[in-house]
């Protein structure tokens, strides 16, 4: 695969066959869940994109709904691109024009799911939702499309390391969380682990929160991730109780009073 990489897009016609092959298809959905599997807008200048330029983001986004679709069926590690090449009606080649190679559309799996959750937070964060709203929003996105939340809080995809801006947007989820724990609590008597926190506290960036909020933080983000990975991976399966429930009931435990 890798001596197809950097193949260059010599196509000039747009909405035809640009590769010169039998062709992707043409009728690719330029839409998708909330999840921005598709993200056919991310890939062209909004208002400002040429013909060619609205085809090419198509076809981006066809590749990237196959894609979607062997990560469901055999996990993000099994992502080929020359079985995706092979489902569309074209050569290997012709797919190495839209994304270099497999680790680029990983990323841009990634991107779109991390952009999509972050929005999702943010939107809810702006109303005013404390930590309890912000768990909703994150057990809500997570059941519309389990893949996608597995991809970015899952087993990670042996050889593929994730490029800093991912990271970036990962981060917005944790900044907009620290602003409502610190809401939450701004006087909150200090735990051992917070006192820790106050010196590491690299992860949280430039985010002003006390230790206190850094420390329920965590403990949401870890505590709700851990239910929702079993819930997910339907290890409740059979045990005749309401992950609903259970979920909820962590909630409340979690934005219970410290001290």
């Amino acid at each position: 695969m890798a001596d197809m990489a950097g193949v260059a897009d010599t196509g000039a016609k747009a909405g035809a066959d640009a590769d010169g092959e039998a062709g992707p298809k043409t009728d690719a959905k330029s839409g998708g869940k909330s999840g921005g599997k598709t993200g056919a807008k991310s890939d062209a200048r909004a208002g400002a994109a040429t013909p060619r330029e609205r085809y090419r983001a198509q076809v981006r986004a066809e590749i990237k709904e196959h894609a979607w679709k062997q990560i469901a069926e055999a996990g993000a590690s099994a992502l080929s691109l020359n079985a995706i090449a092979k489902q569309m009606g074209v050569s290997g080649p012709a797919l190495y024009r839209y994304f270099a190679g497999r680790d680029e559309l990983i990323t841009e799996l990634i991107r779109d799911a991390y952009r999509s959750l972050a929005d999702a937070v943010h939107a809810a964060a702006v109303t005013g939702a404390d930590p309890a709203g912000l768990a909703h929003v994150l057990r809500d996105w997570a059941l519309a499309d389990p893949h996608r939340y597995f991809l970015i809080y899952g087993t990670p995809v042996p050889g593929y390391h994730a490029p800093e801006e991912i990271t970036g947007i990962s981060s917005e989820i944790m900044a907009d969380l620290l602003t409502a724990c610190a809401a939450l609590e701004p006087d909150a008597p200090a735990t051992p682990f917070a006192a820790h926190l106050a010196d590491h506290r690299d992860w949280a960036g430039d985010h002003p929160a006390p230790p206190a909020a850094l420390h329920r933080a965590l403990t949401f983000w870890t505590r709700l991730h851990g239910v929702l990975s079993l819930e997910l991976a339907g290890h409740f399966t059979g045990m005749a109780f309401d992950p609903a429930l259970l979920f909820e009931a962590e909630i409340d435990s979690l934005r219970a009073p410290r001290g």
